[in-house]
Order: C-alpha cells, then structure tokens, then sequence
C-alpha cells in the first residue's frame, strides 16, 4: 500500500509541471528551479575524471597523423577531448596555473588549444618575438599542463600584427599597420594578405620558428622537441578565399598591385600571350583597362564571388567560365605555395607534432574543394561551426535562433562532418551552442557520441573556457561563448569516459565524394553543394543530406578521378534513423524537436525532447516527462560496463538561465539577458536498473556525496532534481564507502 501511495503522489506531484513544453511558462522559470553552486570540487569524487589522463603528456612520443587517425609516436592510439584556452588566460602566474590544471584535470580534460595569444605578448617592436615576462608564465602553465597529462597545441596566429622593424623587409609596412577590418583585432594585421605575400609569410613562419626554438627552462626541452606540444596550426580562420581580404586590398594598394602581378604572371606562363589568353578566356573576365601586359588583371580573391559563377554554372550544367576556373587554381596555388613553405621551416626546427593548415572555409564548389586541399596536403582536416545566439559576442535582448540541433537531423554542428576527408584526422577545433538558444545541453553528447564515436572524429576543443571553474551564469561575464557553463561542463565527466573508453563504435563509410584537382581545374563538379557561411555558423546542403551522418561516416576522398559513392539520399522526413552500429537513434519528436538515445554498454541515455514513456535500454529503463533534458548513465569503470561495474554515474542536464532572464512568448526573442546566479531546471527520473542491490547516492553539484540515498520503490529509483537540487546522482554495488575507497 504504502509503495501505491508513493507512486500516486509522484504522479500527481510532477505531472502538471512536466507533461508538455506548453506548461512551463516561456517568460519565466518556475519555483522549481534551483541554483547552480559554484564550488570547487574534490579530488576522488564520482565527477574527478583525472584517472583518464594518461600522465605525463609526451611519454608515448610525438603526435603523428597514421592516415585518419591520431597515434602517438609509439602507436598508443589517442582521441582528445579538450576546450580553448585564449588571450591572456595563455600566460597564468604560477598559482592560477594550478587552478586551471586543477579544473581541467578533474574534468579528464586531456588537450588545450592555445588560441590567438601571441597578439600582445611581443615587445611592440619586434613581432616574431614574445617577451621574457610572457615565456615565463607560458612556460610554467606547459610545464604544469604537461606534468598532468594534458596536452596542448598552438592556434598562436589570427591576423600577426606588423611592428616597426617588420618594416625594412616589407613590401609596404604602413598600409599593412593602417589596415582596418570591421573586427578590431585583426587590424594591423597580415591576416588575408599573407596567404600570398611571401614578405609577410616570413614574418608569421619567423614567429613560429622562433616559439618552436624557445628552450623551456622548467623542463629543458625546446618546444620543438617538446611531445606535449600536440600541434601547430599556420593560422586561425584565414584563407586566400575569404571575402575579407577584398577589404584589405582596398587600403593596400601596393599588395593589390602584387597580387595582380603574380597572377599576370601566372597566366604569361600558362597561355604564353595575351591573345592567347582573351581566346581561351573568351572575352571574359578582364575589367576595362586592364591588361596582361600592365600586369593588372585582378583574380578577386573572394568566395562569395566564386560561389556565385558555380551554382550558376551547375544550374545550368555546365563548367565554371575559364576565367574563372583560372582565379580560382592560381589562388589555390598561391595558398598551397605558403602552407608548403611553412610546414618547410617548421620541420627544419626538428619538430615532428602535427601540423594542420588553417580552420576556416572557402564559399561552395571549386573554392571550397581547393581550400580543402590545401590543409589536407598540409596535416589534418581542422574545422569551426557555432550554432544559436543572435548576432555578436555578448549576450543582450533581441531575436535569435532558438531551434534545436535534433528538429532537423544532421543539421548545426554535427554538418561540419561533410568536410572530413577520408585518409586524414579530423579535428572540431571550436566549436558551441550559444546562449540564449534554451537547447544548449545537447551540443556536448552530440559531438560525444556522433562526432568522436560514430565518425571517428579525433579531436574537439569547445570554444572556449575563460574561467577555470563553472560560471555563476549562464554567461561568461556576458560573453556567449562558454564552455563552463551549467549546461556544458557539467556534462564532461560522463561524456570523457564514454569517448576515451570507446563506448561509441566507429561507423563503415554511407558516403563518399570523390574529387580530382584535373576536375576542379576544368571548372567541373559532378554533384551541387552549397556552403552557406554566416560568419561563425556554417551548413553544407547538396548531394549528401547530412542525415547521412547519423546512419554512417560520411567522407571526401581526394583521387585522379570524381565522382560520388552512397549517392542515395539520405530520408531527412523519416522519423527514425538507427546508425549502422546499431548503438545511437535519432527519433523525429512533435513539433520542432527531436531526441537522440545513446545505448552502449558504457553509456545509456537519452538526449533531447522525447516521449512522456518508458525509454528501455539494454541496462536501464528509464522515463522522464520532461519536454527536454539530456540523462546519461555511464559506467565509472574504465573497462567495465554499466552491467558489472561497480560504480556508474548519472547525468541529468535540462535548461538555464540567469536569474531574471526572460523570453518573449514564442521563445524566439530575448526580453532580459537577467544576471547570474543561474537557475536550472530540474530533471525528475524514473530510473530502473538491470541489476539488483545498488545504492543510489544523490550528489551534490560538485560531484561530493550528500549523505542521502534514494529508495528503491517497485524495482525503480526516483531522482527528483526538484528536491535533490542537483545534476549528479551515483549507483553503487556492494560497498557504499565514499569513492575514494571503494
């Protein structure tokens, strides 16, 4: 009778705040929300994910790249899960270097891209050199980074800015230190001139060289002998096809003049004369009073200019105009040219780590096929996508993109994937769902589990960690970019082990395209794509749905010949897609949402806007009636399952907001951006569990124990967020000891 009652009151207590999205009130959250608590969490809990890292980093040699896989030196296999660490943050004191080990540690953080911190951290007058002050600092948080396990690669260069005695080697220094970009931080720089003036090329190799001879004094080796150093990327968002540049040779004329220079020369060699060229050009493609012979035919470096004459072309079924065509591979050519020279001068310093070209794409069709190769030729494929916000870095009132990931499957983040190539790594090197969309807890196990698991990508680093603990709001001190957020880094602990254990099986290849420099050089692709670029969030639509990346991987090959395997479409109106693995399914939701359940011997849950039913897995049933939440179980064994291990964890996960923080009605505008502390929605979970005898420990938000344990009731446990007040619970079998005893 009495266990009847308990059930009829759980009924009746949280059926009318959760049975659907429609009852919970758009503008504000309810009481049942709690706070987030900001503390800094202990060494052993169920949450310390410090036993993945394999300590110290650099003790299985350098990372290399063995066809589309990262191995270590000695063939040890790894996969990094890591975040960005940017700006000053590089260059800690001692103490706060501690702290961020520390955080990173005890989140089984193994990797940190250090980004755009070269900026600042010259003399003024020289730029190829840091100062004293800034190796200090950098050389200890590496060393500390290193001691623990965690590796770290350079993104140093996002636009180098020029110095005083730059000038002298310059073609013209001024109108490179007077250039300004619609974003401040690239002003002044070589970014977008570089990938053709080989005088600023020498200033960007000229840093690097110089970072990778700096000898570290704290563990003796230079940075390029150092393994820690996992990779180094030539530059960050930045190729000879992106629109910006056309800004930069409008205020550098003298650039502009060689660029066209180059280029006239380029077309002397190929075409031998300028009649020769206006025949094979048609007429076409030379502006009133340009010429071959004045050395002025200009080849418009810019994607969205390429883009256009390619889907007019493809509608039409045709090639590019050769004009075209001929823009595009003497700019390929030119980029190529300088991702050869430096990897040239990198590996003359000895270094023998990774070394990947650049991040960023080149518009649709040809463009973005020559772009690719260029970082294919160079190392691993590295790419960027954002997904959400509305518009800006901070965050402030107005419409934005509020829609889910899972309405659509494949779409946002995980459509990056149809830039992987097939015979190298591929790495998600920034990348988040920004607030104020409301479904950002669902980025991290996507990626987890469909990027890592099932496409075999081998690395992600979340943009970015500015704090080396949770943010007390949603936001970081107004910046949307967040990865310490409620609703990220919380995530980790359950997210690290199902990666570095393997949970998820890599997938067969459902899709290739396969292209041939022969077939971008006649202007011909055998398929339409399109790369839509707004400014940090991207898609690709075309030929390959990206449903395609739920059900298999999904590659480019580059070969002597083109065309496409697995050309069927993918059914993007189903309303399931299983993966071939048989472990991840997609399940089309009502409305606009959708829900993906994770079902490995490791991890089983479910993420996103499902059924109000029962959810059976193969070791736990679970339901939960909440419109949407991420509720993850994963074993706390590194080899065990969930079915005999000892200990597992449970992660519940739904929305956050600040404290104060409403939306319009239809949840598509911000009204009030609010201030922290943040409040979370509760997750209530019905949990059954495959075995019998365990324990259930409600945890605090730190991952330490309570001292409360739940009840089993009719063969289930009841983890009620609205009461418990937190994210975390633990599963115990045999002793209840604290972890770090068991």
């Amino acid at each position: 009778m009495g266990r009847r009652v308990y059930w009829l009151v759980f009924v009746l207590g949280i059926a009318p705040y959760l049975r659907s999205a429609a009852q919970i009130s758009p503008d504000r959250p309810t009481a049942d929300w709690f706070q987030l608590r900001v503390e800094r969490s202990r060494a052993g809990t169920a949450v310390d994910m410090r036993h993945w890292l394999d300590a110290p980093a650099g003790k299985h040699g350098f990372l290399t790249a063995e066809g589309k896989d990262y191995v270590f030196e000695d063939g040890t296999p790894v996969k990094f899960w890591g975040v960005n660490v940017a700006n000053h943050r590089v260059f800690p004191e001692p103490e706060e270097a501690a702290e961020w080990v520390e955080s990173l540690s005890r989140y089984g953080i193994n990797a940190v891209r250090f980004h755009k911190f070269t900026w600042e951290a010259t003399d003024g007058e020289r730029s190829t050199e840091l100062t004293s002050d800034h190796w200090r600092r950098l050389d200890g948080f590496s060393n500390q980074l290193r001691t623990a396990g965690i590796y770290y690669g350079w993104s140093h260069i996002y636009g180098h800015p020029v110095a005083a005695a730059d000038s002298a080697g310059m073609v013209a220094y001024q109108e490179v230190r007077d250039l300004n970009y619609p974003w401040a931080h690239l002003n002044g720089s070589t970014s977008g001139l570089v990938n053709f003036a080989e005088d600023l090329q020498v200033l960007n190799i000229a840093l690097t060289v110089n970072m990778l001879e700096h000898r570290n004094p704290v563990t003796g080796l230079r940075y390029a002998d150092d393994p820690a150093l996992a990779f180094v990327e030539l530059q960050n968002e930045d190729d000879i096809f992106w629109s910006a540049i056309l800004r930069a040779l409008e205020q550098a004329p003298s650039y502009r003049k060689l660029l066209c220079a180059k280029f006239s020369d380029w077309l002397r060699e190929k075409y031998g004369s300028a009649d020769a060229l206006e025949a094979a050009w048609g007429g076409q493609g030379i502006a009133d009073g340009n010429s071959l012979e004045s050395n002025t035919i200009f080849p418009n470096p810019d994607h969205g200019w390429f883009s256009g004459h390619y889907r007019r072309a493809t509608a039409e079924g045709r090639p590019v105009p050769p004009h075209v065509s001929d823009r595009a591979r003497f700019l390929f050519e030119e980029q190529l040219a300088y991702y050869r020279r430096a990897v040239a001068a990198i590996r003359k310093t000895g270094y023998l780590g990774v070394i990947i070209g650049s991040c960023w794409q080149a518009g649709s069709g040809i463009t973005h096929y020559y772009n690719l190769y260029a970082d294919y030729d160079t190392g691993p494929i590295d790419r960027h996508n954002y997904w959400g916000a509305g518009g800006g870095h901070r965050l402030h009132a107005g419409e934005f993109d509020n829609r889910s990931m899972l309405a659509e499957p494949g779409s946002g983040l995980l459509s990056t994937g149809l830039q992987q190539v097939a015979d190298r790594p591929f790495q998600f090197s920034e990348w988040m769902a920004l607030i104020p969309n409301e479904w950002t807890a669902e980025a991290a196990p996507l990626i987890a589990a469909y990027g890592m698991g099932l496409q075999g990508w081998d690395a992600s680093f979340a943009f970015a960690m500015d704090f080396p603990r949770l943010t007390e709001g949603v936001d970081a001190r107004g910046g949307i970019y967040n990865v310490s957020g409620p609703t990220h880094l919380p995530l980790y602990p359950a997210l690290v082990a199902m990666i570095h254990r393997g949970d998820v099986t890599e997938a067969e290849v459902v899709s290739r395209r396969t292209i041939s420099l022969q077939a971008l050089d006649e202007g011909v692709l055998p398929f339409r794509e399109t790369v839509v670029q707004d400014y940090d969030r991207k898609s690709i639509s075309g030929l390959v749905d990206p449903s395609a990346l739920l059900e298999g991987r999904v590659v480019v090959s580059f070969a002597d010949s083109t065309g496409v395997y697995g050309e069927r479409r993918f059914d993007r109106s189903a309303d399931t897609i299983r993966s071939r693995t048989g472990q991840l399914t997609w399940r089309r939701s009502p409305g606009d949402g959708g829900s993906v359940t994770i079902n490995t011997s490791g991890t089983q849950g479910v993420v996103g806007c499902y059924p109000a039913e029962e959810i059976t897995l193969d070791d736990v049933t679970l339901r939960t009636d909440n419109p949407f939440s991420v509720v993850l179980v994963t074993s706390l064994d590194s080899v065990r399952g969930i079915r005999t291990a000892k200990r597992s964890l449970v992660t519940t996960i739904a929305r956050a907001r600040n404290r104060g923080m409403t939306y319009r009605q239809d949840s598509s505008i911000l009204t009030n951006t609010g201030s922290p502390p943040a409040l979370l929605e509760p997750v209530v979970v019905r949990l059954k569990l495959w075995r019998r005898g365990a324990t259930v420990h409600v945890l605090h938000q730190d991952g330490r124990r309570t001292g409360t344990t739940i009840p089993e009731i009719d063969g289930a446990f009841l983890l009620d967020g609205r009461r418990h007040r937190t994210f975390y619970y633990e599963i115990v079998y045999g002793s209840t000891s604290d972890p770090e005893s068991d």
